[in-house]
């Protein structure tokens, strides 16, 4: 199916704004103290997970003042996809985890099966500790499992689709500044 480019630039222009820019940064340096204050001493290894933790990742660690290693995995049950399919391992960790303290940065805590199965096989390889933070924690009750949370979460958004700050509209705006819902989805 051809993309419709007037359709994903129609999607943003009737989307509604739930976090504008100046709300997301505010959460982005109330995270950043909190991490600071939990890893500050831990010399963690810091993965983003692809390709929405690229955006929240670049814009939390230049706000995290202590030594860190970063690299990246890439691990999706989405795709272009609407609805989450099974877990697809592009990239898996290349770093040595034994003994080290992990921290997982991804956009968003959705039903949380994604996170749930990356932080399983960090600890399964040797991860001393794994922590998790996620820009958007989506509110509602289909989680992986009752409860489920990131160690670190910047905001708690409605139970729509969004995009924006690395969640992704059919592949496009994760640039959006802010996070936005689609009209009617």
């Amino acid at each position: 199916m051809p993309l419709n480019l007037e359709e994903i630039k129609r999607a943003r222009d009737e989307a509604d704004c739930l976090a504008d820019e100046a709300t997301v940064e505010a959460a982005l340096d109330r995270m950043a103290a909190a991490i600071s204050a939990r890893l500050a001493d831990s010399n963690p290894l810091v993965y983003a997970v692809m390709n929405g933790g690229l955006i929240f990742a670049g814009r939390i660690l230049p706000r995290l003042p202590f030594p860190l290693e970063v690299a990246y995995l890439h691990a999706s049950r989405y795709g272009h996809a609407l609805q989450g399919t099974q877990l697809d391992w592009r990239v898996r960790p290349t770093q040595d985890l034994r003994g080290r303290c992990v921290l997982v940065l991804d956009d968003i805590l959705d039903e949380g099966h994604t996170l749930k199965a990356i932080i399983e096989y960090l600890k399964k390889e040797g991860a001393a500790e794994v922590l998790s933070a996620v820009l958007v924690h989506k509110l509602h009750d289909r989680k992986a499992h009752p409860g489920m949370r990131a160690d670190f979460s910047g905001l708690d958004i409605a139970d729509r689709f969004l995009f924006g700050c690395g969640m992704d509209y059919k592949g496009y705006w994760r640039n959006a500044p802010g996070i936005y819902a689609v009209k009617g989805l």
